[in-house]
């Protein structure tokens, strides 16, 4: 483990399941990040939780340390030039719409479409001027939202299908998983039939920005997650080392079956917690002095 605080500059961690569950923080985490900051490693967060916008995390993280899959599918349309005069629909939480309105795009839906019902006994209209329908983690999906943002993705030309993550389940409290943004995308694509463009992990677009802000190359940067599917899957397509650790959504059985299979999500190094780096670091400090 040594040899990792050697060969890499910039450390990316995921946060549910890797640094804390729920609102708990992982034994020894904190600590561990803190001596990789002291030993002057880059430290950045990438997490596909959609709830919550950069401005949420700044009493645990710095904003500008921090990507969400809310901001990635934000950084997304405003990186393809997306018309202005057009709407996005947000099924999803306020994190989304909070970084949508940050690159100038207007968006409606999301928390405040909660109490809207579908009834069969009356027209339903829509919007024809939503360009974008936006998919999250959404407590509160309803038939009235997949209806609404089908009729937006099935009868307004060249709206886009946007996803900020496909996970199927997340840690989102300390001691259960719960569905995932995949529950909201897979109820709207089983309507639509088409597939959505993924832009948090373990698609490749952030790895761009993340690049030309910080600095960094991902052959100098390993990426710390917990899932397979998306953070070490995410690390493999940009060109990082990868590093599972085993305080969140995968346990010894789906490691052995991936790595035993031609196929599977393999990574390159696996912890059973982050914090448990921290006699490694404190030695690696006490070897700088």
């Amino acid at each position: 483990m040594l040899q990792l605080l050697q060969d890499y500059d910039c450390w990316v961690f995921d946060l549910d399941g890797t640094i804390w569950r729920g609102n708990e923080v992982i034994e020894g985490v904190l600590e561990a990040l803190e001596l990789l900051r002291k030993l002057g490693k880059k430290v950045l967060f990438m997490t596909n939780n959609s709830m919550k916008s950069r401005g949420s995390y700044l009493d645990k993280c710095l904003q500008d340390d921090i990507y969400c899959s809310s901001y990635s599918a934000a950084a997304y349309l405003d990186s393809i030039g997306f018309d202005r005069s057009k709407k996005a629909y947000v099924v999803g939480e306020r994190g989304i719409m909070q970084e949508l309105a940050a690159v100038g795009i207007e968006s409606f839906g999301g928390p405040d479409d909660n109490e809207k019902r579908a009834s069969f006994s009356s027209e339903m209209l829509h919007d024809t001027q939503v360009g974008a329908v936006v998919c999250g983690v959404d407590p509160n999906l309803s038939y009235y939202k997949v209806q609404y943002a089908s009729m937006c993705l099935l009868l307004n030309p060249g709206c886009l299908f946007i996803a900020t993550n496909t996970d199927a389940r997340g840690h989102f409290t300390p001691n259960l998983e719960w569905a995932g943004a995949g529950a909201t995308v897979g109820a709207i694509k089983g309507v639509v039939e088409r597939d959505p463009i993924v832009t948090g992990k373990p698609s490749p677009f952030l790895m761009q920005d993340i690049a030309a802000k910080h600095n960094v190359q991902p052959a100098k940067s390993i990426m710390v997650g917990d899932r397979l599917d998306t953070d070490i899957l995410w690390g493999l397509n940009t060109g990082m080392a990868t590093l599972l650790v085993m305080t969140g959504v995968t346990d010894e059985q789906l490691l052995v079956a991936q790595r035993g299979s031609s196929n599977g999500v393999k990574p390159h190094f696996v912890m059973d917690s982050f914090g448990d780096l921290r006699r490694v670091a404190q030695q690696a400090l006490q070897q700088q002095k």
